[in-house]
């Protein structure tokens, strides 16, 4: 049997909460610039969308980190694809993320930017299944989109073997424990 996709948020919600996301934002760094980081590929969609409704500077830069592979849960291992391009010292640094899941992955970025001198570091994530969390792994999530329960999720960048991504609602994959 093939899997099928589902709605879980429509595009209007998920516009909704990113405006005002923000403006939360906007609110919580008055008079400051702030640095975006976006964690590729998935939070792409999610980022630009976000970083249209700050009104505030903002810079971004980009990494590409990996956990999954083309499986549908994490490896516990993260590796680095695409490293920063500027420096984050004396910066305030949000992470943008499409979905935390284990945790792992952010984790292991909240140290490794500490390590570079970020002034502070918030996280902002579209998705958020805090169900999934590693039990040693002990996240805060600043700005959260939407919490949602232990399933596949695709669209606004997030993928199932690089596909999906496009779809303008969040959607749910259902029958793929039956292929």
């Amino acid at each position: 049997m093939a899997y099928r996709i589902e709605e879980m948020i429509s595009e209007e919600d998920v516009n909704n909460r990113i405006r005002e996301l923000g403006e939360q934002i906007t609110r919580d760094y008055a008079g400051r610039s702030v640095r975006l980081v976006c964690i590729l590929r998935g939070a792409v969609f999610f980022m630009c969308e976000l970083a249209k409704r700050i009104e505030l500077p903002v810079t971004f830069d980009f990494m590409s980190v990996s956990s999954y592979g083309s499986k549908t849960t994490s490896s516990g291992i993260v590796r680095i694809i695409k490293d920063l391009e500027e420096p984050l010292t004396g910066e305030d640094v949000i992470v943008v993320e499409d979905i935390i899941d284990s945790g792992r992955t952010l984790s292991f970025l909240k140290d490794l930017f500490r390590s570079r001198g970020a002034a502070s570091i918030r996280v902002c994530t579209l998705l958020d299944k805090p169900s999934r969390r590693a039990p040693e792994i002990d996240i805060e999530v600043d700005y959260k989109g939407f919490e949602v329960p232990d399933q596949f999720v695709v669209g606004w960048g997030m993928d199932y073997d690089q596909r999906y991504r496009n779809l303008p609602y969040i959607g749910v994959i259902t029958g793929l424990e039956e292929e």
